[in-house]
């Protein structure tokens, strides 16, 4: 543990990115691997495993959109906790985990009720078929459930990352991961639940997490504590998080509806095969995202601190390495892809004739990677220093102005439909990247202008 409060703004920043980074890099990885192992048991399930797995596919949108809602609270308020922390005014940074803290109870028993009422029309909105509806609905009343524990765990532990704690909220993952994977197969075989099992594993494994998390926060090893006093909502605390957080959310929320995009025209034009193909492309560009989010996250409270301090030399250089750390990463990532995807795509799916489909198409669909690291390093840093309007900016310009209406567009422009539909992700990617890059030059500029006033 951090014995010096003041690590953030004084150890040096190449040593502070790593130590803060390889655990964020973990977790995000771990993550990742217990979705997968989820799947896996699920797909495995006597007689029913492809029917059960496809329902349980149907509720991914809905649950990206629960965590879009704990993003909402939290990657705005953790971000704001820190610049307070660099100004030495505790009293307002914890005002603010209050704050988010309240509100995500609140929002949590909304959904929770949401969800409940209503998870049958919005399953078959988001694609369930009469087959895959029954699977669907018992995976999601019991995870419906489980919403406050997924809530906190994820929205809390974001102020852990913020305090500089980031080995201890990576086991936070690594906990509500383990016991994910050990429950699974106790739950899903053993008791015979199948994908109510499933569910269950899930939730329990996020309740366990939850209390881990908010044991640390009110215990004595927390540089920022929550407070009775601070439970009370006020709107001139928490707007400022929610308005902060609104990119994230956008990011998250719209994953799910560009998805649904995708496939309506993939399927239009290229079939099943397509469609089967974009799950492992999708798939691939978010295993190959989350090392480069991991670091980002690393950076934030770095960031965020020093501006707080009015550090400018420590936040001019901590977005440098950022930069060239993400920009580093992204090349050498889309080097790999373009020379090997087959190694890529293989990772995914043993069937050849979809293998041999799907190689093409990821070098396609990847193009725009390289430079893509600029995207996640501008965008980290317009969330770390408060630039609410400007990183909201940046991610609905690459997903709703650009990314949205190119998936329609291009198939219109390019005579191979199905190649279009893919190749409307680099251009959106490559257009965004340039869009961010200038945007950044600027007003990154003028915030260090004006850093003596914070």
């Amino acid at each position: 543990m951090h014995d010096n409060k003041d690590f953030l703004g004084t150890e040096s920043i190449g040593r502070l990115l790593f130590k803060l980074s390889v655990p964020t890099v973990i977790a995000q990885l771990i993550n990742m691997l217990y979705n997968v192992v989820d799947r896996i048991y699920i797909g495995h399930i006597p007689v029913e495993g492809s029917l059960a797995l496809t329902g349980v596919g149907v509720c991914m949108p809905l649950i990206m959109l629960v965590s879009a809602f704990a993003a909402l609270v939290s990657s705005g308020g953790a971000p704001r906790a820190s610049i307070y922390m660099g100004k030495q005014d505790h009293e307002s940074a914890e005002k603010i985990l209050g704050n988010c803290f309240a509100l995500q109870l609140v929002v949590s028993i909304v959904i929770t009720a949401v969800l409940l009422l209503w998870n049958e029309e919005l399953l078959l909105a988001f694609g369930a078929s009469e087959n895959t509806i029954v699977y669907a609905a018992d995976y999601m009343n019991i995870y419906a459930l489980g919403t406050l524990f997924v809530q906190l765990t994820l929205g809390m532990n974001t102020f852990i990352t913020a305090q500089g704690f980031t080995k201890i909220s990576m086991v936070s993952v690594l906990i509500g991961a383990a016991c994910n994977i050990a429950l699974d197969p106790i739950f899903i075989f053993g008791f015979g639940m199948g994908v109510k099992g499933a569910a269950l594993a899930t939730i329990l494994s996020q309740a366990i997490s939850c209390i881990w998390v908010m044991s640390f926060l009110y215990g004595r090893k927390t540089l920022l504590h929550i407070k009775k006093q601070n439970l009370r909502l006020r709107t001139k605390v928490i707007l400022p998080c929610i308005t902060l957080g609104l990119a994230a959310f956008i990011m998250q929320a719209s994953e799910s509806v560009i998805s649904i995009c995708f496939n309506s025209s993939l399927l239009h034009y290229g079939g099943d095969i397509a469609v089967g193909a974009m799950t492992i492309l999708t798939s691939v560009m978010q295993f190959a995202m989350l090392p480069m989010q991991g670091v980002a996250q690393g950076a934030q409270p770095i960031l965020s601190y020093n501006f707080g301090a009015g550090n400018r030399e420590r936040v001019k250089n901590a977005f440098h390495l950022l930069l060239r750390t993400c920009l580093t990463y992204s090349l050498l990532l889309w080097l790999a892809i373009m020379l090997a995807p087959e190694a890529f795509v293989s990772i995914f799916t043993p069937d050849a004739d979809l293998v041999a489909f799907s190689a093409p198409m990821l070098r396609i669909y990847m193009g725009g990677l390289g430079i893509f690291g600029i995207q996640i390093a501008c965008q980290m840093a317009f969330t770390s220093l408060g630039e609410a309007k400007n990183s909201i900016i940046v991610a609905v310009v690459r997903k709703f102005v650009l990314l949205l209406p190119l998936i329609y567009v291009m198939p219109r422009l390019v005579e191979d439909q199905v190649k279009a539909v893919y190749l409307a992700e680099p251009v959106a990617d490559v257009i965004a990247v340039s869009f961010t890059a200038v945007l950044f030059t600027f007003q990154f500029k003028k915030v260090m202008g004006t850093m003596n006033e914070v």
